[in-house]
């Protein structure tokens, strides 16, 4: 199974280690990815709210490299999937005006978790299970950008998403049931108006934790760096894990100190369950 990859300007800076789980996980699911050739950023951290005929022409180049592979794009960044999935559809409605009258690919443009969270992954991934995370309550963390807006995204279930909740099943957590799950964290706003950031985080991490959880999982890199680095309250922040991350260390069994060290909250509470998992798989055997 082929995939043309797109892993954008996070994936290549800040969020390198969702992008290394990203491509071990394709790896042990047989899904070979092509990553496209000279591909450019696509604006979706200033462009589209600055000029919106630079959001268009940026994400557009990159498509159409992807048409030249004819693979569907699988893409991991919430923004760049939104980004690329919005210039599809204008370029498609009006091609003349973009230059582009030969626009019309057959491929799907793929967010990482409709992938991961179809039968097919659920059940390579539960065959290859080497410990579960039995025992951890994580709050399931969309965001808004990889459902929103609907006739952009696609997304069928935009209200009520289910994908990180099968993802997190599969591998044996549990994911608890709570009110924020698509609440924006306004990530985007991180830099310019941390005040914001401040107090939108604190009420998705407050939500999070009267559910129960000890963590946060998600699928977007501008959403776990922002909740990680903007929990400003007294209480003990709750650490942001990709859901990437957990499959990884559940299908290898081990949770790598490097990977703890990059997280700007302490990941105990994935590691000390990977711990637990493997004591108990020495005892029975």
């Amino acid at each position: 199974m082929n995939y043309s990859y797109y892993p954008g300007c996070s994936l290549n800076g800040t969020a390198l280690d969702y992008d290394r789980s990203v491509r071990q996980v394709c790896a042990r699911l047989a899904i070979e990815l092509v990553e496209l050739p000279d591909w450019n950023c696509c604006g979706a951290s200033s462009a589209h709210m600055t000029d919106h005929e630079v959001a268009v022409r940026l994400p557009l180049r990159n498509l159409l490299l992807a048409a030249e592979l004819g693979h569907d794009l699988l893409v991991p960044c919430a923004a760049c999937f939104q980004r690329l999935k919005a210039t599809d559809r204008a370029v498609r409605a009006d091609p003349a005006y973009w230059d582009a009258e030969s626009y019309a690919p057959s491929f799907t443009i793929v967010h990482i978790s409709s992938l991961l969270a179809a039968e097919r992954s659920c059940r390579l991934i539960g065959e290859q299970l080497r410990i579960r995370l039995d025992g951890l309550p994580v709050a399931c963390y969309y965001g808004c950008l990889s459902l929103r807006h609907p006739k952009v995204t696609g997304a069928q279930d935009y209200e009520q998403p289910r994908n990180l909740e099968t993802i997190v099943e599969t591998l044996g957590a549990r994911p608890v049931d709570w009110s924020h799950r698509t609440e924006c964290c306004s990530g985007s706003l991180t830099m310019a108006r941390p005040d914001i950031a401040e107090a939108l985080v604190g009420d998705i991490v407050a939500a999070a934790r009267r559910a129960g959880a000890r963590a946060l999982v998600t699928d977007c890199p501008m959403c776990q760096a922002n909740v990680e680095s903007r929990q400003t309250s007294g209480a003990e922040p709750l650490p942001v894990f990709y859901a990437t991350e957990l499959i990884v260390a559940a299908l290898s069994g081990s949770y790598p100190a490097r990977q703890r060290r990059l997280h700007l909250v302490p990941a105990q509470a994935l590691s000390s369950v990977v711990d637990q998992a493997a004591v108990r798989q020495e005892e029975t055997v």
